[in-house]
C-alpha cells in the first residue's frame, strides 16, 4: 500500500474551539466536512489525547472557524502544536460568541460554524463528533487555506495526533522506493558550517548555531543535530522536526 495516496485527498485547515465551565480550548484540525445538509450538520475527527476533545464533549458545544491561506503562523504553532494545559492559546486572540456560546476565533479565518454536539463516535484513536450548525458567517472572501498549500509551502507532516498522520521515516522510504535511489548517508559535517541556520517552519523563529540558544541553556557553537531530541522551539514549542536548514 502506498501511504503517498493519501496525500491526494483534499483537505482544509480548520480552528476548533470549545469551552466548558470557563475552561477554553481549541486545536488545528484538517478534518472538517459538511455530512448533511437538512440539517446542516459538520463532522470533525478529534484525537482522544487532545485536551479539547474532552472538553467539546464535556460542554456540547464547539465552533470552527476556517483559516485563511495567509494565516498568521503563530495561531499554528500555538494551537497545532501547543497543549492548553501548557499556556493560553486565546490570549491576544479576537473571539466572540454567536448561539451555542463557544468561543469563535476570527483572526486569521474566512468564515466560522457555530455548532451543537448531537453525536459522537468512538473510532479508536479518535472519536467522530457531528455538530449541528447553528449559526455561520463569512469574514472575508480570501481564499481558505488548504493542507495541500500548508504541506508545500511549509514542508510540514501532520502532527502525531492528527487523524491523517503518517511516519515520516515511513513516508521517505516510499519516496526512496519509488525513485529507484538510496539516499546516501550523510557525513557528520554535512549540517554544520559557519553561517548555517535551522528556521522553525511553524513560527520562523531561526536557531544560529553561532550564538546557540541562551535562553534555553543552549551555548553558541552547539550544532543543531547536538541539540538534545526534547529542544523545543522558544516561540511556538514545535520540535527539532519542524525545523529546516536554510
Amino acid at each position: 500500500m502506498k501511504l503517498k495516496a493519501f496525500h491526494k485527498i483534499s483537505y482544509g485547515l480548520y480552528l476548533v474551539a470549545s469551552e466548558y465551565q470557563g475552561k477554553k480550548a481549541g486545536y488545528i484540525a484538517n478534518t472538517t466536512f459538511q455530512v448533511t445538509s437538512d440539517p446542516e450538520q459538520l463532522a470533525i475527527s478529534c484525537h482522544k489525547k487532545n485536551q479539547t476533545t474532552q472538553v467539546i464533549l464535556d460542554s456540547g458545544i464547539f465552533s470552527v472557524s476556517v483559516l485563511k491561506k495567509e494565516v498568521n503562523m503563530k495561531i499554528i504553532g500555538d494551537f497545532g502544536f501547543m497543549s492548553s494545559t501548557d499556556i493560553d492559546k486565546f490570549s491576544g486572540i479576537n473571539t466572540f460568541t454567536a448561539k451555542t456560546g463557544a468561543p469563535i476565533v476570527i483572526d486569521s479565518s474566512v468564515a466560522w460554524f457555530d455548532c451543537r454536539v448531537v453525536r459522537s463516535v468512538d473510532l479508536g484513536s479518535h472519536y467522530l463528533i457531528i455538530g449541528e450548525v447553528l449559526d455561520a458567517d463569512e469574514i472575508s472572501d480570501e481564499e481558505p487555506l488548504t493542507y495541500q498549500h500548508y504541506r508545500e509551502k511549509y514542508k510540514m507532516y501532520s502532527p502525531k495526533n492528527s487523524p491523517t498522520y503518517i511516519e515520516k521515516s515511513i513516508l521517505d522510504a516510499e519516496l526512496s522506493d519509488t525513485s529507484g535511489e538510496k539516499k546516501e548517508e550523510e557525513p557528520e559535517h554535512e549540517h554544520f558550517f559557519d553561517g548555517e541556520s535551522y528556521v522553525c517552519v511553524i513560527c520562523g523563529f531561526t536557531y544560529n548555531p553561532e550564538e546557540g540558544d541562551p535562553a534555553m541553556g543552549i551555548p553558541p557553537g552547539t550544532r543543531f543535530e547536538d541539540l538534545p531530541e526534547d529542544y523545543k522551539c522558544p516561540i511556538c514549542n514545535a520540535g527539532k522536526e519542524y525545523f529546516k536548514k536554510i
